[in-house]
């Protein structure tokens, strides 16, 4: 049987350093479950692995796809199955890593929404025109707890499509060779919330120190596009049109992506079977494995 390790958890908890560690000790290649990281054109505001992380181990599912594709959780799901398939003609052990539950769900799973009727999308529409961005979000919050949570709610186009199928009735379809035959193990680094907004923050500053400036004011003619609706990148677009300062953007970049950290976190809490590792027992843990791997 197939093994998949899934390094999953919210963001800056240290799930790439972790999940290098587990695929060099599996002899393992690494698959991204990151919806943002797919885009070729984001590096720094997304966090995307260092040039050495990505030649320590092979990454895929990163800097693939174009900002101007329209790339669905669904497409992720079928390409990233559709690789692994290929993949594992060769390897026995595969690591999974992102934070995006909704990826992973789909993936694991197979969940393929059905079209929503047009009307549907229609009234939806007409909501975000009239009552703006936040109604939107309160109305999938009473509607779906558990999918809010999974939601970038700065992202329109999301909060928009999740809520058209809520109110479609949630209709889906299980492809038919799904769940697949592997040997899933979840693993998730296991930090307090104080750290982890700590290190969030440290994050957001060495970021601008990176140049995540100049990254945003180079997107910044491409800021129509849905995959720029996201953390990181409103925020410093606003600032770039003058409506607030680079200072006040920084500091909500870190308010929104703690917002966001606290929403994954309710997330992945709620999913049976992680094995929640804190940092001082990680060592343990790949040595563990490690030896489980030569045995």
């Amino acid at each position: 049987m197939k093994n998949v390790w899934i390094v999953c958890g919210p963001t800056a908890s240290g799930k790439t350093s972790f999940a290098i560690q587990l695929a060099q000790v599996r002899k393992a290649e690494i698959l991204s479950s990151d919806s943002r990281q797919i885009y070729k054109e984001l590096v720094i505001g997304v966090a995307r692995p260092e040039p050495a992380e990505l030649a320590a181990v092979p990454h895929h599912f990163i800097g693939t796809v174009s900002i101007e594709e329209e790339y669905t959780v669904g497409r992720f799901a079928r390409e990233a199955r559709e690789w692994i398939e290929i993949y594992f003609q060769t390897h026995d052990d595969l690591v999974i890593c992102g934070g995006t539950g909704l990826y992973l769900k789909a993936l694991l799973e197979g969940v393929d929404r059905m079209p929503v009727p047009e009307e549907i999308r229609l009234e939806v529409q007409e909501m975000l025109d009239r009552e703006g961005l936040y109604f939107l979000t309160q109305k999938l919050r009473e509607a779906d707890p558990d999918l809010f949570e999974t939601i970038e709610l700065t992202n329109p186009r999301r909060v928009q499509r999740a809520l058209e199928w809520v109110l479609a009735g949630k209709p889906e379809k299980k492809t038919p060779d799904w769940p697949p035959i592997w040997n899933v193990q979840k693993l998730a680094p296991d930090v307090s919330r104080d750290i982890l907004y700590d290190r969030i923050n440290l994050r957001v500053d060495q970021m601008m120190e990176k140049g995540l400036w100049e990254e945003a004011q180079s997107l910044f003619p491409f800021r129509h596009l849905n995959a720029l609706k996201t953390v990181g990148y409103q925020e410093l677009f606003e600032a770039i049109s003058g409506l607030i300062t680079k200072e006040k953007a920084v500091e909500l970049i870190k308010q929104h992506t703690r917002n966001y950290a606290k929403r994954q976190l309710t997330w992945f809490r709620k999913e049976e079977g992680i094995r929640w590792v804190k940092p001082e027992d990680q060592a343990a843990i790949l040595g563990e494995l490690s030896f489980s791997q030569g045995s």
